[in-house]
């Protein structure tokens, strides 16, 4: 039976009624201060994974228990269907999170469903171009709440016959007007995804295994295995990336009462100009590589309309990345790497051929993704007179340790204005030198587009429960650090006034 608090319950009825008397409580949903009171409600831990076995084969799978969505996010009111394999089969129930800060336990508990019987299903084989896309049959669906906030949901499965559990990740998106726009990085997490076993972006069956070529598919009709690389979290196992490199971030957002809204990639490929102005900031977190063409023209037009924005993320915009439907024809459930943006470099001709053209990331950016792209080191402050490190009192020179891998970006821009506020070197395991420029520079209308040149800003905001920092390329940020968050709260205030 599916239980959700009862109060809730009324409040969602209300709402899809409809009418004149219930002007109040759809006028709330368009409350700014709407999250600031959503995280005042009552916590808890229990959101996060306790009991978890990969498959001594397969390492990155859990086949006793996994699932996905079918859909990466929902506007409230619409319906939502979740995909569930048991092997061997088992009853199991899903219960529902929302991550936030809430009192610093990181979730909020909003409902069980099931228990479901739970079957096996079948893991697809290969297809044309090593896609494999599931099809499986749905366990429930469900239609979000008007009431439920935009954010990042979690569904944590258990079987009470084996303990085991796992997730399902999904995202609750709106259109209402609002301070910051927080695109999670879906694509990224999907093309890094190996389940069942070899099935990335990055594997092939090319015998030179070049990492980076074409005609090779993802789908997002599959579970998120377990993350593979920089580090071993066992709660990445369903939810991509996010709870590694981005979710301090969101914690930390929602602990300082920002209004924010959240989205993934295919929102801004799909909904257009209209869903990035609507919002005063665009917020790009962590590890954010993979854009389809139609993302990074909306967004330039974006940074023209007056849109601030902030990467607060390495690597980002790195590959033109299509979406196609998938083979039942649901919308963009396919990703490809197509081409490079700013084609290729001389140094990644060895890493892939290139099918498609589109401009540089560092037009939008500020910077781009450097050579040698992997690496650690200190973000170290090169312009202290600049207002983003007001009340930070650093100086010129003075370092934030580790906050700059796992890749970064450099080689600044020819744009009007522009200004490097931090640089530094990086060296990654073999000891190859590299570096980074993280920049700020102007758009037309008053706003300002900042780059921070690494994966690893978020690290540096908060640390939610069940978080654990990277260890990459011998090097490893430590946490979070007052500078980091003073520079975040300056540049968001700018940006909100």
């Amino acid at each position: 039976m599916d239980r959700f608090d009862r109060r809730e319950a009324l409040a969602a009825l209300t709402l899809a009624l409809g009418g004149k008397g219930v002007t109040p409580a759809r006028e709330a949903l368009q409350r700014s201060d709407r999250l600031s009171s959503e995280n005042k409600k009552e916590g808890t831990t229990d959101w996060q994974l306790t009991n978890v076995r990969m498959d001594p084969k397969a390492k990155f799978r859990q086949s006793l228990l996994e699932g996905y969505a079918n859909r990466m996010s929902v506007f409230a009111g619409e319906k939502i269907s979740f995909h569930v394999s048991s092997k061997p089969e088992a009853p199991f129930h899903i219960d529902i999170y929302r991550l936030g800060y809430y009192q610093g336990t990181g979730g909020r508990h909003l409902g069980r469903f099931g228990p479901f019987p739970g079957k096996a299903q079948t893991v697809p084989e290969f297809g044309a171009k090593r896609l494999r896309e599931c099809d499986w049959a749905p366990c429930t669906t469900l239609e979000i709440p008007l009431h439920w906030p935009s954010g990042v949901y979690l569904g944590k499965l258990t079987s009470p016959k084996h303990r085991y559990q796992s997730y399902v990740i999904f995202i609750v998106k709106d259109n209402r007007p609002a301070d910051f726009l927080f695109q999670c990085s879906t694509n990224t997490w999907q093309a890094y995804n190996k389940w069942p076993d070899a099935s990335s972006l990055y594997d092939n069956d090319r015998k030179d295994q070049k990492p980076l070529v074409p005609n090779v598919q993802a789908s997002f009709d599959r579970p998120f295995a377990k993350y593979p690389q920089v580090t071993d979290n066992p709660l990445s196992l369903g939810t991509g990336e996010f709870l590694l490199f981005e979710f301090p971030f969101s914690y930390w957002l929602e602990q300082q009462g920002y209004d924010v809204t959240y989205c993934s990639n295919e929102d801004i490929h799909k909904h257009g100009l209209p869903f990035v102005t609507r919002t005063k900031g665009f917020l790009s977190i962590g590890h954010d590589e993979y854009w389809s063409r139609a993302q990074f023209d909306t967004c330039l037009e974006a940074v023209k309309a007056g849109v601030n924005f902030g990467f607060f993320s390495g690597n980002a915009v790195c590959f033109v990345t299509p979406f196609s439907p998938s083979t039942r024809g649901a919308e963009n459930r396919i990703i490809e790497r197509k081409g490079r943006y700013g084609g290729m470099r001389p140094e990644e001709e060895k890493w892939m051929a290139e099918l498609e053209t589109a401009p540089n990331e560092n037009t939008l950016i500020g910077a781009r993704t450097v050579i040698p792209f992997n690496g650690s080191g200190d973000w170290i402050c090169t312009n202290p007179e600049h207002w983003i490190f007001a009340h930070t009192r650093m100086k010129k020179g003075d370092r934030i340790p580790g906050l700059v891998g796992w890749e970064h970006h450099g080689n600044p821009a020819e744009i009007a204005g522009i200004e490097v506020v931090a640089a530094g070197k990086t060296w990654n395991s073999g000891e190859e030198e590299s570096h980074y420029e993280a920049t700020i520079y102007p758009g037309p209308k008053g706003n300002t587009v900042f780059n921070a040149a690494t994966i690893f800003w978020a690290q540096g905001l908060g640390s939610p429960p069940g978080h654990w920092l990277p260890f990459v390329h011998n090097g490893r940020p430590h946490g979070p650090d007052k500078r980091v968050q003073q520079i975040t709260k300056n540049l968001l205030e700018k940006w909100r006034s």
